[in-house]
């Protein structure tokens, strides 16, 4: 694995975008929380260190990662005004096809939604093989995939912004 033991969590605030007048909106899946919940705080945190307001911050929650697609579309056609939408969710394989199913199917939504919507959707769903691994990639060994996930979302609005 190309990431194998680095932290790619790191930022430099100096290199992103004024995000004052930004808004974001973050959908989450409520399953695997201890792992969705630690990259939401992630991503909110790096939100707000780089100058999002935390009013500017539209957070939903939905019962599991493939109804992040369906959550995220709504949010985006519900005219919040947002720049940028996150989704973020866990997926963790199991003995039975059903991870496969799931991680396709939220890829390929998030995708169209990318190319049907004017407005970003980053992508941030684990889908690792155990528990253990998501939680190096929510905040342990890893980094946050949130904060990266909150970076990705400040660079795309930006481009949407000047574009």
């Amino acid at each position: 694995m190309a990431t194998a033991n680095v932290n790619l969590s790191n930022y430099n605030k100096d290199t992103l975008p004024n995000a004052n007048n930004f808004r974001f909106g973050i959908v989450v899946s409520d399953w695997n929380d201890q792992v969705t919940h630690a990259l939401l705080q992630g991503a909110k945190d790096t939100l707000l260190d780089c100058g999002v307001k935390q009013s500017n911050i539209v957070e939903w929650h939905v019962p599991g990662s493939f109804e992040l697609i369906y959550g995220a579309q709504r949010m985006v056609n519900k005219r919040f005004d947002v720049h940028a939408v996150i989704v973020i969710g866990c997926v963790i394989k199991g003995e039975t096809m059903h991870f496969e199913f799931v991680c396709e199917g939220v890829t390929h939504g998030i995708k169209d939604l990318n190319i049907s919507q004017d407005i970003p959707v980053i992508f941030c769903v684990l889908t690792d093989n155990t528990m253990e691994q998501s939680i190096a990639r929510s905040g342990g060994a890893h980094g946050n995939k949130g904060v990266e996930a909150a970076v990705t979302a400040l660079k795309m609005a930006e481009l949407r912004r000047t574009t």
